[in-house]
Formats: structure tokens, C-alpha cells, sequence
């Protein structure tokens, strides 16, 4: 007998549909689709998951209008709607 696959996560990213495995995070799943960064830093430079932690805010996306959410420590949920966040004046 072949053992059961569990269902993927199914998300969208600034409204591309990405699908992901149940239980990671939305940077796992960012970087697994082949998304490396996905903001700008207030120098312009791009931003996506550093210390994979939490600590260092540079992995910030917006999830289903909340913004600020820091995508290395949120586990993606099915339905999803990830924003990417482009730099503003002032912004992390």
C-alpha cells in the first residue's frame, strides 16, 4: 500500500497561485517557488529571510491585509493571500 500524501497549502502570492507543503512557514514556501526576496530595503536593496528567526524584520510580507507579518515565523494556511511589500518612505 502507497502511503497517503497530505494535501498541499494553497496560497497566492501577490496573486499567483503557489502551493506548499502543510506545516511550513511562507518563507519556506516563497523560497521553495523560487522567490529569493521579496521587499526593498530603505536603501533599495532586496529583502527576503536572513536570520530565519524573527529577529532581524527583513523577511516582512503582508498576510490575507495584515501587514508586517514577519513570513519566516508565520505558518502559511490554506487560502492564504500574501502581499509582497515594496518599500515606502520610512518603512523597515
Amino acid at each position: 500500500m502507497t502511503p497517503r500524501k497530505p494535501p498541499g497549502v494553497r496560497i497566492t502570492v501577490d496573486g499567483t497561485p503557489v502551493t506548499g507543503r502543510p506545516g511550513q512557514t511562507i518563507a519556506a514556501i516563497l523560497i521553495a517557488a523560487g522567490h529569493h526576496s521579496w521587499r526593498r530595503g530603505p536603501s533599495g536593496s532586496p529583502r527576503g529571510v536572513f536570520c530565519g528567526i524573527g529577529v532581524c524584520f527583513d523577511c516582512l510580507v503582508t498576510v490575507n491585509g495584515t501587514r508586517d507579518v514577519r513570513a519566516c515565523l508565520r505558518r502559511a494556511g490554506d487560502g492564504d493571500a500574501i502581499t509582497t511589500q515594496p518599500r515606502t518612505k520610512g518603512a523597515p
